[in-house]
């Protein structure tokens, strides 16, 4: 089967998002399937507001048609509510051709993160975005709760998985500083609420390891906490196992495939009970769900690394890649295994 996925979230963005896309495509390759992905860098892009990292397609219609038309895709996906997620609703409504959507951000909550903006206009829009479509793809189960109580349809599970080759328990001597060592590893954003953990009077010392839009004023505003920048591959995995315990401060992931990495690499989570964390970490077990995240991250320095890790080793990218597959709309009406 030939399967399109449209994305405005790709290389080099690093995040959760581009890193579940492209082990999908993966997965979909060593399955049998012809992958292409349509990305931002093969159009003109200007820079997304408060975020100048991310480049957004400008005017991508056009080309966008010309791309699928040449591909002659049996399934497309779209993976995000961007300008070419648009213009490939848009395609795809005019061709007739069924497609499906996913869900990866909670941009009611990220919107209302930077402007003044209704909750209510932006669950609307994105009613409308996903409402074609012939299945919405979500997460976890407490996403899809919430998306059915705000008037969404067609809904379907589509988990995540690690690489637990990558991302393993590694020796703990490979970082400095007093212990135990709490970190954060992601995107340095203001809807990630980093202010939440760096405030905290906890013992010994902070990482976090990512950048984003916030980092300059972070590293001026917690001069006592290590700032890495962005880590890759190895180097951030073996960062990663190096902690202690990893804090999960934000309250709008849908997933946070962090976690994973974090409990892959034997570090218990410590996290507020909200979406994402609430679905991914055991609690008691492989981390420390509170509203006083102070308390969380006590608990989650008690816990065992062998079980986070166990636990982890359960979540693979074969098992979620078939089931993203199960989820499609070919043109076909018929989709393989």
């Amino acid at each position: 089967m030939k399967i399109c996925l449209v994305t405005d979230a790709w290389r080099p963005q690093t995040n959760g998002v581009v890193t579940t896309l492209t082990r999908t495509l993966e997965g979909l390759q060593q399955l049998g399937h012809a992958t292409r992905a349509v990305a931002p860098a093969a159009f003109r892009t200007f820079p997304c507001p408060t975020y100048p990292e991310i480049r957004l397609a400008l005017f991508p219609r056009r080309r966008l048609a010309r791309t699928l038309e040449e591909f002659t895709p049996d399934a497309v996906h779209i993976a995000t509510e961007g300008p070419l997620g648009q213009a490939a609703r848009h395609w795809c409504l005019d061709e007739g051709m069924p497609f499906t959507t996913s869900y990866h951000t909670q941009f009611p909550q990220y919107i209302g993160a930077r402007f003044p903006v209704p909750q209510s206009w932006s669950y609307a829009f994105l009613r409308r975005f996903h409402g074609a479509a012939a299945r919405v793809m979500v997460a976890t189960e407490h996403i899809r709760r919430d998306l059915e109580a705000h008037g969404f349809h067609n809904l379907a599970m589509w988990s995540r998985g690690v690489d637990v080759d990558l991302f393993r328990p590694r020796t703990l001597d490979y970082l400095s500083g007093r212990r135990p060592i709490t970190m954060y590893v992601g995107r340095v954003a203001v809807e990630k609420n980093l202010d939440a953990f760096l405030s905290l009077k906890l013992p010994g010392t902070k990482y976090i390891v990512g950048g984003g839009p916030a980092l300059d004023q972070l590293r001026q505003r917690y001069p006592d906490v290590v700032f890495t920048g962005y880590k890759y591959g190895e180097e951030l995995a073996s960062h990663l196992a190096a902690a202690d315990a990893f804090v999960f401060p934000s309250r709008t992931d849908t997933f946070g495939l962090v976690l994973l990495e974090a409990m892959a690499c034997g570090v218990p989570v410590a996290a507020y009970p909200v979406v994402g964390p609430i679905d991914v970490v055991k609690r008691g077990v492989t981390g420390c769900l509170h509203e006083d995240l102070a308390t969380a991250v006590a608990g989650a320095l008690e816990l065992n690394r062998d079980d986070c890790r166990q636990y982890a080793l359960s979540f693979t990218w074969e098992r979620a890649t078939r089931q993203f597959l199960s989820n499609l709309e070919p043109s076909c009406g018929q989709v393989p295994a």
